[in-house]
């Protein structure tokens, strides 16, 4: 374009030997040439300037219009909101009164700024300049009052969850698009993004933050993997509290593992061991066994050949009180030896039927989630069925657990659990076992609660019901006999549930206090007893 043009500047429309004022016109013609194109290229380049920084603007004031949800407990305390927060930005092209601005700027940060820097700021050559990221209240209404030219409000919305890591499994957290990514703020997105009235969560932040407290205790002093608390509504299914550690960071999901962020309640699969005795005892109430079996030595299974397949055994601390026991006082003394011999007095396929029952056998797809797949016995002979009477041989989820003894103690009802605020009602579920053989089953769990494994569980004024258990753990087709996982599972009151409560902790270790011990009585069950003491005036207030 310049080469045309200059080449017209040196010979003109006519030839070299034009008149000389032929060559002024064309010289003049060449510099309005010249001009016009400067212009041309300058107001694109501003067009371009001032679409970005339109853009940048409008997305800020997309931000303030792209409302979400408050996430609130069941009493109204709020676990996830949007908060509006501002950044004080300059364009220096733009300002007019460029000592007025100054001082403003000085004003609202005069230990960020001088009042010569703060005119070194309005006199820069930058189009655009953040001068506070994240202002506060007040130095944003100064610059809003002031209403100069270039001087304004970059508006941003920012996701907070004031509870932070004490709900971070629960509540998750969306990511910069501003969708939920984890937890309820995955599960209901659709609600959260498209409505203003909070998502209220059957959860209580009082009860939670005992069971945080105090699984975070046990983890510490016992020096435990991993820690988790469950409780539920017994009637409801309202889910009241849920912990899963370690836990994470939800407003900086980079500064913990990402491991951390899996909640072990329905993602983690385990032997769960005694508390299975529960369902071991149920089964022989339906088949109507009533006798005693013997138990002062190791039950041995043998073999069509006659040989020794395997010998259930049960720890060097038991002691029956007698020789022969029947299906109660064995599920009281946590009996292997005679679980074992009840499982095999059992018919043909009733295992398999009853854990179909409990939905024991398959993934659980719940309402905030779906739970990872229990681990069955290839087969089902002599020897599972027996191990299947103690919890060894099939690997559950937390969740699991917690529903099927919830069904077994409520008066025989399945319940699916929920992460939402439900009014009092009837029971609504299915029903997997007679209420007679429910009320039953709940007598045996006081007992241990008073007398034997769940002593430590108890608390004043109220009936608790247990079930402890302590799992070895298999590493490499072997039992490690230095790892377990421990639990309790306890529902109260006994004579009419309210709640079902599950606290297990991961491969804790034995303590002074423990005289090196490390089963669920000596860890499980005094954590259980210490969320119990706290939280029971709160839930019966």
């Amino acid at each position: 374009m310049f080469e045309i043009g200059r080449d017209i500047f040196k010979h003109g429309f006519f030839s070299a030997s034009g008149d000389k004022r032929g060559r002024r016109r064309m010289r003049v013609v060449y510099y309005v040439f010249v001009a016009a194109f400067v212009l041309f290229v300058g107001r694109t380049l501003m067009l371009g300037i001032e679409g970005t920084d339109r853009a940048r603007r409008a997305g800020a004031d997309g931000a303030w219009l792209a409302q979400r949800a408050d996430i609130v407990d069941r009493n109204g305390d709020i676990l996830a909101k949007n908060i509006m927060s501002g950044h004080i930005t300059l364009r220096p092209p733009y300002v007019k009164n460029r000592d007025t601005v100054a001082q403003i700027i000085h004003q609202i940060l005069p230990y960020e700024y001088t009042l010569s820097q703060a005119l070194d700021l309005v006199n820069s050559s930058r189009k655009f300049i953040y001068v506070k990221k994240y202002a506060s209240d007040s130095q944003r209404d100064v610059v809003e009052s002031a209403k100069q030219p270039g001087l304004e409000i970059e508006s941003e919305q920012k996701r907070r969850y004031p509870k932070r890591r004490l709900f971070s499994h629960v509540v998750g957290f969306v990511g910069r698009d501003g969708y939920g990514l984890e937890g309820a703020e995955r599960i209901y997105d659709d609600y959260l993004r498209e409505n203003t009235d909070p998502l209220q969560l059957s959860l209580d932040a009082r009860i939670q933050s005992v069971f945080y407290e105090q699984l975070t205790m046990a983890m510490q002093k016992y020096q435990a993997r991993a820690a988790m608390g469950l409780l539920m509504n017994s009637r409801t299914g309202e889910m009241i509290a849920m912990v899963s550690l370690p836990d994470f960071d939800p407003e900086n999901i980079n500064m913990d593992p990402a491991s951390n962020r899996l909640f072990m309640p329905l993602r983690g699969v385990f032997e769960m061991g005694s508390i299975f005795k529960i369902f071991n005892t149920a089964m022989a109430m339906e088949n109507g066994i009533d006798k005693e079996y013997y138990v002062a030595k190791p039950f041995e299974i043998k073999d069509k050949f006659g040989r020794v397949a395997a010998r259930i055994s049960d720890v060097r601390s038991f002691k029956p009180p007698r020789p022969n026991l029947t299906i109660e006082e064995i599920m009281l003394h946590s009996c292997n030896a005679g679980s074992a011999q009840i499982a095999l007095d059992l018919p043909d396929g009733t295992q398999e039927e009853f854990f179909h029952r409990l939905h024991l056998d398959e993934a659980l797809d719940l309402e905030f989630g779906t739970t990872e797949r229990p681990l069955m016995p290839a087969k089902w002979g002599p020897v599972e069925r027996a191990t299947l009477s103690f919890g060894h041989g099939i690997s559950v989820t937390p969740m699991h657990l917690l529903l099927a003894v919830n069904a077994m103690t409520n008066g025989g009802i399945y319940i699916y659990p929920t992460l939402l605020k439900r009014g009092v009602g009837p029971i609504s579920g299915e029903r997997v076992l007679s209420d007679d053989i429910s009320a039953r089953l709940r007598q045996v769990m006081f007992q241990i609660a008073e007398e034997t494994g769940g002593r430590k569980a108890r608390v004043a004024g109220i009936q608790i019901g247990g079930k402890t258990a302590t799992a070895e753990k298999y590493e490499n087709g072997k039992i490690n006999h230095k790892k377990n996982l421990t639990a309790f599972a306890g529902i109260f009151p006994v004579s009419a549930p309210q709640y079902t409560i599950l606290v297990i902790l991961d491969e804790p270790h034995g303590t002074e206090d423990s005289f090196g011990l490390r089963t669920a009585a000596w860890n499980a069950v005094p954590t259980t007893g210490k969320i119990l003491d706290s939280i029971l005036p709160l839930l019966f207030e």
